[in-house]
């Protein structure tokens, strides 16, 4: 066998060495990298998002302006039809971006014009024929909830009114009916049938609307307990004390169950659902977050404009020919569309044929320092 110079035989050794070198040193470098992200994990389109955020500043710094034009009723984060974050502004009617002076983009993101129609209270009206559970009817008690009820008062004007029993929230020791303020105690004055609505008065299963206007057909299962959360505050919700043995502790709502003690933040296409008086169970998903949205009230049932509201932070739900919320659905409580203990998003209370809007649940539990009850 031939020998190799001691020249190169140092050449081959240094040449290896290196060669091990740069393999080991690529490893290293290989296990330091930052890793892509996994194309099969769902990235979470909710506010804590980074992407999300970005949207939601360009939108604030242009609602206003946005407002300011004829037509338009409000706006929000969105997507474009091929799944882009985007700013959504809502109008009443058919309008072209144009005649309206809205922007194709803003800050270089897309601008998504969407028909709404007029936003408005989802407070009751006669009921229409449905199949399954009977939301409208009365219950032997305890009853559950996502059930027509309201005020047991709540008539004038030559009208009754009401809404849903939405679910049951716990404040220290007492658990108490969850439903929007204009369901339990938006007569704000004595005109159409000398009262008010004040804390101490029976919230009734079902609504008057369900019942005749009869209050004499339903039955008390609670007590308001007045916290006017509206005008001042963010937030559309009121709640009344169950009176013992009349309403279900657990907190079932009707075709849901009982729910999770827990809450859980809305995101962009989350699967959501509802059980209400008008619509029984239904499902939908989220469109928008962050919106900002004006909703005319009234003073009692079938009484004058006593202000108008603009909301802010409001999740944004598709209600194409009002086949997730319809009027009487309000006070209903949105939750994750899953099978078992389903966690709260949102409080619903107003809406058109083509949209509903809904509080956030945590700043409804905040206002009223109350907790989800639930497993």
């Amino acid at each position: 066998m031939r020998r190799l110079p001691n020249v190169t035989k140092f050449l081959v050794l240094s040449l290896s060495l290196l060669l091990i070198l740069s393999v080991w040193m690529g490893c290293q470098k290989g296990t330091k990298m930052p890793t892509a992200p996994d194309q099969n994990q769902a990235v979470v389109l909710n506010k804590a998002n980074p992407m999300i955020q970005t949207v939601m500043a360009v939108q604030e710094r242009h609602t206003a302006d946005l407002l300011a034009k004829p037509d338009v009723v409000g706006t929000a984060v969105g997507l474009t039809e091929d799944g882009k974050p985007a700013v959504m502004v809502y109008t009443k009617t058919i309008a072209l971006k144009k005649s309206l002076g809205i922007p194709a983009t803003l800050e270089g993101l897309p601008v998504v014009v969407e028909v709404v129609g007029e936003i408005h209270p989802m407070k009751g009206k006669p009921p229409k024929p449905g199949g399954g559970v009977d939301h409208k009817a009365k219950q032997t008690p305890p009853i559950q909830l996502g059930t027509s009820g309201g005020w047991r008062y709540d008539l004038a004007n030559g009208y009754c009114c009401g809404g849903t029993l939405g679910s049951l929230v716990q404040i220290g020791s007492k658990k108490y009916i969850l439903s929007n303020y204009h369901v339990f105690e938006s007569d704000i004055v004595s005109g159409g049938n000398n009262r008010v609505a004040q804390t101490g008065d029976p919230v009734i299963q079902p609504g008057l609307i369900d019942v005749g206007c009869n209050a004499s057909n339903a039955q008390d299962v609670a007590t308001l307990v007045k916290k006017s959360s509206l005008p001042g505050n963010n937030v559309d919700c009121a709640i009344a004390e169950i009176i013992s043995g009349m309403v279900d502790e657990s907190g079932a709502i009707l075709e849901i169950g009982t729910l999770s003690s827990q809450t859980v933040a809305a995101y962009l296409k989350q699967a959501v659902k509802k059980s209400g008086r008008t619509t029984g169970l239904t499902r939908s998903s989220i469109s928008g977050l962050n919106a900002t949205i004006q909703v005319t009230y009234e003073d009692e049932c079938a009484g004058s404009t006593a202000f108008t509201k603009t909301f802010t932070g409001q999740i944004v739900i598709k209600n194409n020919g009002s086949r997730f919320l319809d009027s009487g659905d309000s006070g209903s409580l949105m939750v994750e569309d899953v099978a078992t203990n389903p966690r709260a998003v949102g409080l619903l209370f107003a809406g058109s044929s083509r949209t509903a809007i809904a509080n956030p649940i945590d700043e409804v539990l905040a206002f009223l320092n109350a907790t989800m009850v639930g497993n």
